[in-house]
């Protein structure tokens, strides 16, 4: 590529960085990505999206071994596994291409290995080496970087994945075979849903959790029905507990798991931690800068500003909420600033985050436990979609909506959902929270019939006193 000076240049090409980006070119910015391996990032090619296709699957499979409730009969139901795994590999693959043809419709040269910064040219540009597998490295140049290196998996010392029998979620999305049974370290999103995957796929899973409850950032209700439901699908629950070291034999694993006084070894085919990310600030060139890292993320204002000028750090490096939509938001609203445009800083109360295990969970907002720690007085709906028609026509009527509202103001703080289909419901609440609306404006609001989200407005109406089917 002949060009190797730009306005900006990105650092890494996932959900942050490739948006970055494309909203660049589109403000008439001249813009570069840097990427080492694939576009999209871990993202596409590693988490969000290959996830949800085998989550698919494992509904499914569900699905077809409990026909008879819904009339229907077959015999010998079966799956070939690996062209389940198969299926999520194509459409990861189609879709980091589409962000390929995105980046060169847009007419932004991707350059292929590794990006760090490289101090500053004697014009006062930034410096970026990009270092190849193999060749000599390249140096860019530009006004502004953004770094958006993304995360992995944290590693504890003892559960090193092997790719035998200790996973992280990489080994978890692509195995060779179906495990018959599994035990999965941490009750997180990443955790949780790969549980429900593989339980619902046949085999027998045990979830271990250190924190008092399974999905500790979730609202206590929530996180409880789904604890019942889980358990109530086979899935063996520890909480509050200890792992010791894993001991691998022939063929197994085994790892003890202390928790409510007792101890237990539990013997498996397959281990699967989950226990959160650490940032990729590691040979991206921060040595000698300004820049802070705290905890293995990058310290940035509410800009995305780093501690030196021109260089800017979004998603997962910069830290928590560890979201692909967060970091996209991010993109867009950093570029914007770049660009002189006015922009308003993220509101993490105003992101949502989903759980696309069964049943699904989504959550904007306060939960009612922090609600009250901030000190609101609340006004609490609930409504149990056992009472809703949608999701009895469709055989799930496990499930919760559930309201925080100020009961000064009337605002919406935060909405917590369990159930079917959830995770495409959870917006309507986000727009309220980002309009700031009030029980007012959502009671008034009409909802179609029938369909489960009615049921968000008899968690509206239930926090004044007014639901009308429960």
């Amino acid at each position: 590529m002949s060009q190797t000076d730009f306005d900006l240049v990105v650092i890494g090409g996932g959900p942050g960085g490739y948006v970055a980006a494309l909203r660049a070119a589109q403000l008439g910015l001249s813009t570069a990505v840097v990427e080492a391996t694939h576009l999209g990032g871990i993202c596409l090619n590693w988490g969000c999206i290959p996830t949800k296709a085998l989550l698919r699957a494992s509904e499914i499979n569900h699905l077809l071994h409990d026909l008879d409730g819904y009339g229907f009969k077959a015999d010998a139901v079966s799956f070939d596994f690996k062209k389940i795994v198969a299926r999520s590999r194509a459409v990861s693959k189609q879709l980091s291409s589409g962000v390929s043809h995105l980046l060169k419709k847009a007419k932004v040269p991707v350059f292929e290995g590794f990006g760090k910064l490289d101090g500053v040219a004697a014009n006062g540009r930034r410096k970026v080496l990009v270092s190849k597998k193999s060749g000599t490295p390249q140096t860019l140049t530009a006004k502004n970087v953004i770094l958006a290196t993304g995360a992995r998996a944290r590693i504890l010392p003892g559960l090193e994945p092997d790719g035998q029998f200790i996973w992280s979620y990489r080994e978890a999305l692509v195995p060779e075979e179906m495990p018959k049974s599994l035990l999965v370290i941490g009750s997180g999103a990443i955790g949780t849903e790969f549980a429900s995957f593989y339980r619902n796929m046949g085999a027998a899973v045990t979830l271990v959790e250190v924190a008092p409850r399974i999905l500790p950032v979730e609202d206590e209700e929530i996180s409880a029905i789904a604890h019942k439901e889980f358990e109530k699908q086979g899935i063996k629950i520890f909480t509050n507990a200890k792992i010791g070291t894993p001991k691998k034999g022939a063929d197994s694993v085994s790892i003890t798991v202390e928790a409510g006084g007792k101890t237990e070894t539990i013997t498996v085919d397959k281990i699967i931690s989950a226990v959160g990310i650490v940032g990729n600030v590691e040979n991206i060139g921060l040595e000698g800068t300004k820049i802070k890292v705290d905890r293995t993320h990058v310290v940035t204002d509410e800009l995305c500003r780093t501690g030196e000028a021109g260089v800017y750090a979004i998603g997962d490096l910069a830290g928590a909420p560890w979201l692909a939509h967060k970091a996209s938001h991010e993109a867009v609203m950093c570029v914007e600033a770049i660009a002189g445009k006015h922009v308003h800083p993220i509101d993490v109360t105003k992101i949502p985050g989903c759980t696309y295990c069964r049943p699904q969970i989504a959550s904007v907002g306060y939960t009612e436990a922090r609600a009250k720690e901030a000190g609101y007085k609340v006004r609490v709906g609930k409504f149990p979609l056992l009472a809703n028609g949608k999701a009895l026509a469709m055989g799930e009527p496990a499930g919760l909506i559930k309201t925080v509202f100020d009961d000064a103001t009337g605002e919406l703080l935060g909405a917590h959902m369990i159930g079917a289909e959830v995770t495409e419901m959870i917006q309507g609440y986000v727009i309220a929270r980002t309009g700031e609306l009030t029980e007012a404006e959502l009671s008034e609001t009409i909802f179609p019939h029938p369909t489960i989200s009615e049921s968000m407005h008899e968690a509206v109406l239930a926090a004044y006193g007014g639901a009308l089917h429960f």
